[in-house]
């Protein structure tokens, strides 16, 4: 054969290959055409179907995000707020004066870090994933196991955790009023001089509320411009909230339950075990549980889970695809070993195609909006 026929074969067989995803992509797998889901979709959302959920799980319809309030310029220049930036940036918080809390939250990488677990002093790490500071306003508990309720002690933790921080709390106090810029700052915050470990927390906490995500592509479809999303994306919201299951753990305006649960990943007796939820509570029916994370910006804030092992959004949906049951306890395993993690029930295989997972990606991507990527104090407190 020539080699301008093998040419010739190559392509044909790459246009077949082609027209047969394409196809694949224009009828939906479960007979329902593009056009036709649009059609369910293109309305307002009181009026779209209504998603697989389980019995007993209490979920929410999906709501858009607003847009840019103009009051924000202002409320960043509130003193409290212009404090707790400046604090937030600032690595004298640190035993070593060299870590800040942007060192794990960066401005520019969606306020996480892109690692799997965070490096802190002395080059120490933990073992867990950094969360996004995005919408962490909206929180109702914080850390992926969930072991405090506010956010002004939530934000004290990593000041003086050994691996991270490593700073005194007790000591942090006066090594800031040293700085008679600190003092100056504390005073039009909080009305006072005297700077304590707890209005440190509360002037952090005020700035972290200021970090919101943007609007993406989806929340616009939602409003109703219906253009925004593609056909692939569209058929991947149909599967996100159908065939795929994801609304039971992932709904609302911010695509969290704000539950805690059990999806496989415990590594029970062996390398990366953690017990998460368990370690707080003690309770072994929360073994291997963490908290549901937001979906909002998640194609910015790779690796993913609460150890950051996987960096690749297909497998993270294979793994769901897997239904993780084969690593759930058995009633005798977990009656002979009451912490023998036991997956949950919501996790079940779903029989995805990878036309299927490749659509719920796509409209993974949609629901990320463009990073805005905050500038660092060109100046901190010194003198």
């Amino acid at each position: 054969m020539s080699k301008k026929w093998k040419v010739l074969g190559a392509m044909s067989l790459i246009l077949l290959v082609l027209q047969s995803s394409f196809k694949a992509f224009e009828q939906a797998e479960d007979g329902i055409a593009i056009q036709q889901l649009r059609d369910l979709y293109q309305r307002p959302i009181t009026q779209w179907p209504k998603p697989t959920i389980d019995s007993g799980v209490n979920w929410v319809e999906f709501k858009s995000l607003p847009g840019v309030d103009t009051a924000y310029f202002t409320l960043m220049e509130q003193p409290d707020v212009v404090l707790g930036k400046l604090l937030f940036f600032d690595p004298i918080l640190s035993g070593s004066n060299q870590i800040s809390c942007s060192s794990c939250h960066n401005p520019q990488t969606s306020w996480a870090d892109k690692l799997s677990v965070s490096v802190g002093h002395d080059h120490q790490t933990g073992a867990r994933n950094t969360l996004s500071l995005l919408n962490v306003s909206q929180r109702k508990s914080f850390f992926w196991d969930g072991r405090v309720s506010s956010l002004e002690e939530q934000v004290k933790s990593p000041i003086e955790a050994h691996n991270e921080m490593a700073m005194d709390g007790t000591k942090l106090p006066k090594k800031l009023h040293k700085i008679k810029a600190y003092r100056r700052l504390f005073k039009a915050a909080f009305g006072t001089e005297d700077i304590t470990f707890d209005a440190i927390g509360k002037a952090l906490a005020r700035f972290e509320r200021t970090l919101t995500s943007r609007r993406s592509r989806f929340d616009r479809f939602l409003n109703g411009e219906f253009k925004q999303l593609s056909d692939e994306e569209v058929y991947g919201m149909h599967l996100f909230r159908t065939k795929a299951r994801c609304m039971n753990c992932h709904n609302g305006q911010y695509l969290t339950d704000e539950q805690f649960h059990n999806i496989g990943l415990t590594y029970y007796k062996r390398k990366y075990e953690d017990l998460g939820r368990y370690v707080i509570t003690h309770d072994p029916q929360d073994v291997g549980k963490f908290r549901t994370p937001s979906l909002r910006d998640v194609m910015n804030t790779n690796p993913w889970m609460h150890n950051g092992l996987f960096d690749n959004i297909i497998g993270v949906l294979n793994i769901y695809n897997s239904g993780m049951q084969m690593v759930s306890a058995k009633p005798e395993q977990k009656a002979a070993d009451p912490l023998y993690p036991v997956t949950d029930p919501l996790m079940k295989k779903l029989n995805l195609t990878k036309t299927e997972i490749h659509a719920i990606a796509a409209f993974l991507e949609s629901v990320t909006a463009t990073q805005y990527k905050m500038r660092r104090p060109e100046q901190l407190p010194r003198d």
